[in-house]
């Protein structure tokens, strides 16, 4: 019980501090945002900053705090000082500047702040790994709470011969439809607000059932023992436990949200509460299934149980059948309300890219169609293959983290060219390009680098050989990037 709550007073604590001292950073003022300046009643609309923030939460939440915690609870309590360190110091501070740095540039999505801070020839790999990313999103988060709804709701299995299953796939693409074509307070933001009282009861009541609990299925962080080293089939701490966890400490999915919002927000100094404070919401929600989870194991759970599973038996087994079901209904409606905004963004790139004007509802509808039509049939190749899913679930795990990468180099350069600290987002940038390059470089699902060459495959020593160059060239690459641009300030400025 110790360890569980030295993390969640770091995550609190550190997150006040850290927060307050990354606004201090960035230094909001009163100029007018793009709500305001670019009105449209369609994407660009002044919400109040509570909405603002629930609504960021929903869209950010999506399954990677639950599944990624319960999966990461497996790696032992180190989980619970490493999920409020990384949130604190690298995912709140990335949604931060992604949404703060989106509002100073008339409410650009990430594809515009990359072309224009790191340049034409990176903004060509970032579009194919974001367009990906977005992409994947929207079918996950179509797969995971249908079948949520299907094994536990309707008590059903989750079998491709199910017509129960489809039927409840097609109600939740009539959803994103519906939330993808119409002006974000004319659906989001009016529905978000009920989600969100259930995400957030979810989590204190399973937060308030581990306390009751007593902390004897708790284990406390030891020393006595390898503390990164527990995992049951051995997987290695790093870089396995930073993709697994995903959400609960850093996404690069979360960017392209903050960036959605950065044209809801009526004020810069609203800022912290929307994107900082929410992402610290989101480590404390994963650090309370983490929590859930490492009790219900302790009473004697089976370390194999399916994460579907175990969330069944972590709400049940703290909240009792009603709150349990609650607290179910709170899980499903996270990867949804995390869909519909990625299909919404995903449409935002595109017209972006393509110069599609979607003020008409007409070009609204085709851009909609374009991207659903291919995502059903990937949806259909994941639920009828045997490894489909599992396939989907681990490449769009990788280039969850991977495109992170990209807004922390985007982030450093912007505080770079300003005079401003640009260590606080590329220290952390450079521990994620090493975690994800060495992981795709060992994965079966990438180059089997270490396999290849003849080596131990659980050594990952090629692999991280190969990630730390890399790493290094980034940092070079950011330092770099950032001088030219400050040159071409000052000779802006000059001229």
């Amino acid at each position: 019980m110790a360890t569980f709550l030295i993390g969640i007073i770091i995550l609190v604590a550190g997150g006040f501090v850290y927060g307050k001292y990354c606004e201090n950073v960035f230094g909001p003022d009163d100029r007018e945002t793009p709500a305001i300046s670019k009105a449209d009643g369609v994407d660009f609309v002044v919400m109040k900053k509570w909405k603002n923030a629930l609504i960021e939460l929903l869209n950010i939440a999506g399954t990677g705090p639950i599944f990624g915690a319960i999966q990461g609870i497996l790696f032992g309590p180190i989980a619970f000082i490493t999920i409020p360190v990384g949130c604190v110091l690298a995912g709140s501070m990335h949604d931060y500047f992604s949404g703060m740095i989106s509002m100073r540039n008339g409410g650009a999505q990430m594809p515009k702040l990359i072309k224009k801070y790191l340049g034409n020839k990176v903004i060509k790999a970032y579009n194919f790994f974001l367009w990906v990313l977005m992409f994947l999103v929207g079918v996950v988060f179509v797969y995971t709470p249908g079948d949520l709804i299907v094994t536990q709701v309707l008590r059903q299995e989750a079998a491709v011969a199910n017509p129960t299953v489809w039927i409840v796939y097609g109600c939740i693409f009539v959803y994103y439809l519906i939330a993808t074509l119409f002006p974000i307070d004319a659906i989001i933001g009016r529905v978000y607000p009920i989600f969100g009282g259930f995400l957030i009861l979810s989590a204190v009541g399973i937060f308030v059932g581990v306390l009751m609990d007593g902390g004897a299925n708790l284990t406390n962080l030891s020393f006595a023992s390898n503390p990164f080293a527990q995992h049951a089939t051995g997987l290695p701490f790093i870089p396995t436990f930073f993709i697994t966890v995903a959400c609960g400490i850093m996404s690069g999915f979360h960017a392209t949200q903050a960036t959605l919002i950065s044209r809801t927000v009526k004020s810069e100094k609203e800022g912290k509460a929307t994107f900082f404070n929410m992402m610290i919401v989101e480590g404390f929600i994963a650090m309370c299934w983490a929590a859930g989870a490492m009790v219900i194991f302790g009473r004697g759970t089976d370390l194999a149980t399916a994460p579907t599973l175990m969330v069944g038996l972590v709400s049940r087994g703290f909240l009792g059948p009603i709150g349990g079901m609650i607290a179910v209904i709170g899980v499903i409606v996270l990867p949804i309300t995390s869909g519909d905004t990625a299909f919404r963004s995903l449409r935002l790139m595109v017209s972006e890219q393509f110069n599609i004007n979607q003020k008409v509802a007409r070009n609204r509808i085709i851009t909609t169609a374009c991207l659903f039509v291919p995502a059903v049939f990937v949806l259909y190749y994941a639920k009828s293959s045997p490894t489909g899913f599992n396939i989907l679930w681990r490449y769009f795990s990788f280039t969850n983290q991977f495109v992170a990468t990209f807004a922390l180099a985007t982030i450093s350069v912007y505080l770079y060219i300003n005079g401003k600290n640009f260590l606080v987002a590329l220290i952390p940038g450079m521990f994620y390009f090493f975690v994800t390059l060495s992981f795709i470089f060992h994965a079966p699902i990438g180059l089997k680098l270490d396999e290849r060459l003849g080596l131990d495959p659980k050594s990952y020593t090629a692999s991280f050989i190969l990630a730390a160059v890399c790493c290094l060239a980034y940092a070079w690459f950011v330092k770099t990037h950032g001088e030219k641009e400050k040159d071409h300030i000052l000779q802006d400025v000059i001229s």
